[in-house]
């Protein structure tokens, strides 16, 4: 006859529950059910009140909530396994995210109730644990007292969830019991007799055979991780962890009958291994557990802590691991290596012109285009934000990196399309070389961060190699901007002159003015070191200021010395001619010293005349109604348009130095080609920089340029020595020293 499940507890004695919150109301209803369905309850306002409790009475259930203020639910569980209180608990919490329960079931949680909840489920949950913790003691109670019969090990093998296995001394199953059938699909039958090697794959295969080998060498006991084959083919990989002991013959009892001692020889297995040798070893006794879900969710914390989720790629942390042994195998092997620093060009426009969810697609094709970059051993990772780093492990010359840095390039130009859009972003790339760019991860990262800046400040996507002279360390930085704010009061400012030479005849028709920090403890600074710091602090209104009206001070004394077409080039930055008084700061400086306004000639960037067009032609125009001439300098690194370059009154287009230094590439030959061409076709005077070769001079020449300036001449020189250069090219009419 069958009866109704009773409502209490089916022990002999009733179970004392405890029941732990920070809500009285909640406490008082709790304990009220309880006590209905026949259980002796107790309540505590709070986590310390709850290990008070505890300590004084002996509880079967704890119903635990988790946020409770200054003891929370987590400190109350740790406080009772720290003590070896065995009480089942069931956690009661409105917290519902996978961190939250997996750690309250890491901690013994038995189960896991969600506020809120209904009171049958209260009620069964109870039950169910109370009963598997009646179990559990029953199971131990039992596991004591048949601890040393055949019938204990019979009871585990049936009841194990692990696949439970014997090899013989060949390798060979001779005992599985039934889990192989539910969790690989075998049947005993099939597999009885086989070797080992027909579930396992080559690799597990080598594992589990070198851990066999540890046993026959002694070791009483291995553990390894294996991937086991299923019956049935499956995409899905299954993965266990073998716990696997060796059998000695002594072990076996000569009183068992040998179907009882072959089916579960692990009797006496500890005691008769401490005297037995390996030679007496038998068979392999071991367990199979699934790990398969542990292994997935290892994984995928795995690859969460070491890649960006956005794009797969591997993030920060991946990359330095990467970098460090890329850098102690270059160490070992005398090599080099590269970082390239990625930061996309225009990203932003996309992003807030279409949405953050079609920057993250363009985001995702990016690196999806980047990987195809990339060679064998090469590692790409996304810093965040539009910023991808790139590791080259092995180059042999700068020119391996050029071929990847331009084939990025060339890739990242292509349109992207996003759904009906279609999008243009380039990239600029800063290149760091191990060791001349830094010897540690964060010294070649920083340095080929700060090498992209620079292409970024040049608003030109393209690629730049770090160099010494483009940062200031990060240590003396603040040492650096105290000094440069006391430079100009204590006389620590020089201007130094490069000339400008006619390209044909050799002679010297002007020069341009250039800052240099003579540092009375560092000694000489160069511009490239200082000037961006001075821009951010806004320190360099008042350096240009001073520079301008050093420059024709000095430069006026050579005029007056009978150099009287000598023209003075002086740099402009964007904070000065945005300032409303721009002209008559030029013209006011002038007046004070009485330098020809036809002897001036005002050096703006591309990119600044690109910036505030409009107010900006109509200073330029007042400027060329006194005389002054107007240059474009780092002509061809920027966006203008010709037919702003027709309003301006630009008189001169000064080639960046950049395509004049690697002129016999045929990419860089063609930019030169054009900017000399479109120049003579405006009828604009052209000067090239960073002529250091005669290969690049002569090339020049046959182009048409009319002016050449750099290193082949001569590098930027203090007053003295320029007037000197003057004196000399007007005595000897045939070129000053050349300074290679």
């Amino acid at each position: 006859m069958f009866h109704e499940p009773q409502l209490v507890p089916s022990t002999k004695t009733k179970s004392r529950v405890l029941v732990v919150d920070d809500e009285p109301r909640l406490l008082t209803s709790l304990q009220s059910l309880l006590q209905l369905h026949g259980y002796v309850v107790d309540i505590a306002e709070g986590g310390k009140a709850a290990c008070r409790k505890v300590t004084e009475k002996n509880y079967e259930l704890i119903l635990l909530d988790l946020r409770m203020p200054e003891c929370d639910g987590h400190q109350v569980m740790n406080f009772l396994a720290e003590n070896g209180i065995d009480s089942a608990v069931i956690v009661i919490s409105g917290e519902t995210s996978f961190t939250a329960v997996s750690q309250a079931l890491r901690r013994g949680a038995y189960d896991y109730l969600k506020k809120p909840f209904s009171n049958e489920e209260l009620i069964s949950t109870a039950k169910r644990v109370l009963e598997k913790k009646q179990l559990e003691r029953d199971h131990a109670h039992m596991h004591r007292r048949l601890k040393e019969s055949s019938i204990l090990h019979q009871y585990i093998v049936d009841s194990s969830p692990d696949i439970v296995f014997m090899l013989d001394k060949q390798g060979c199953f001779t005992f599985l019991n039934d889990k192989v059938v539910n969790l690989l699909g075998y049947s005993k039958e099939e597999l009885k007799g086989k070797h080992f090697s027909s579930v396992l794959s080559s690799k597990d295969l080598l594992s589990l055979t070198e851990a066999i080998e540890d046993l026959e060498r002694g070791t009483t006991v291995r553990n390894v991780e294996v991937k086991i084959k299923q019956r049935v083919e499956s995409h899905t990989k299954r993965f266990f962890e073998l716990t696997i002991f060796p059998i000695f013959a002594s072990a076996l009892s000569p009183t068992k009958s040998s179907s009882v001692s072959h089916a579960y020889p692990t009797r006496g297995l500890s005691a008769a291994s401490q005297n037995a040798k390996p030679d007496d070893i038998i068979g392999i006794y071991g367990t199979a557990r699934d790990i398969t879900e542990r292994k997935e969710a290892q994984d995928f914390i795995n690859f969460q802590a070491y890649h960006d989720l956005l794009t797969g790629l591997p993030n920060r942390a991946l990359f330095k691991d990467r970098l460090n042994m890329a850098i102690a195998r270059c160490r070992r092997h005398h090599n080099r290596l590269a970082v390239l620093f990625l930061d996309l060009d225009r990203f932003k426009v996309v992003n807030d012109t279409l949405g953050h969810a079609m920057g993250d697609r363009l985001l995702q094709s990016v690196a999806e285009r980047l990987q195809k970059c990339l060679r064998e051993g090469d590692t790409l990772s996304r810093f965040g934000g539009d910023e991808f780093v790139l590791l080259l492990p092995e180059v042999t010359t700068p020119d391996d990196v050029r071929g990847v840095a331009r084939k990025i390039l060339r890739l990242i130009k292509a349109p992207f399309h996003l759904d009906q859009h279609e999008v243009f972003v380039g990239v600029s790339i800063g290149i760091a070389v191990f060791p001349d760019a830094g010897s540690s991860i964060d010294q070649l990262i920083q340095a080929a961060d700060v090498a992209m800046y620079h292409v970024k400040k040049r608003a030109k996507e393209g690629y730049q190699f770090f160099s010494d002279t483009m940062v200031v360390n990060a240590s003396n930085r603040l040492e650096i901007e105290r000094d440069l704010r006391k430079a100009l009061a204590n006389n620590e400012l020089h201007v130094y002159y490069q000339p400008k030479v006619d390209a044909l005849n050799g002679e010297i028709i002007g020069v341009e003015a250039l800052v240099r920090w003579q540092h009375p403890e560092h000694g000489m600074i160069y511009p490239s070191q200082f000037i961006p710091l001075a821009e951010e602090t806004r320190l360099i209104v008042n350096i240009s200021e001073w520079v301008l009206g050093k420059a024709c001070e000095e430069v006026k004394k050579w005029i007056e010395a009978g150099y009287r077409h000598v023209q003075l080039a002086v740099n402009f930055v964007q904070a000065q001619i945005e300032h409303p008084q721009f002209v008559d700061l030029i013209r006011s400086t002038l007046a004070h010293y009485q330098f020809p306004p036809e002897n001036l000639e005002v050096e703006l960037t591309e990119n600044m005349i690109m910036q505030d067009l409009e107010p900006l032609v109509a200073k330029l125009q007042a400027l060329a109604k006194e005389g002054v001439t107007i240059a474009i300098d780092d002509f061809g690194t920027g966006y203008s348009s010709l037919s702003w370059l027709k309003k301006l009154p630009i008189h001169t287009l000064k080639v960046d130095k950049s395509f004049i230094q690697d002129i016999r590439d045929n990419d860089e030959a063609c930019i030169v080609n054009a900017i000399v061409s479109m120049a003579h076709g405006l009828k604009l005077n052209i000067v090239a920089e960073g002529v250091e070769t005669e290969h690049q001079l002569d090339y020049l020449r046959k182009l048409g340029c009319q002016e050449v300036q750099g290193f082949y001449f001569s590098e930027a020189r203090p007053a003295e020595e320029a007037m000197e250069m003057l004196s000399a090219y007007k005595q000897n009419s045939v070129g000053l020293d050349r300074t290679h």
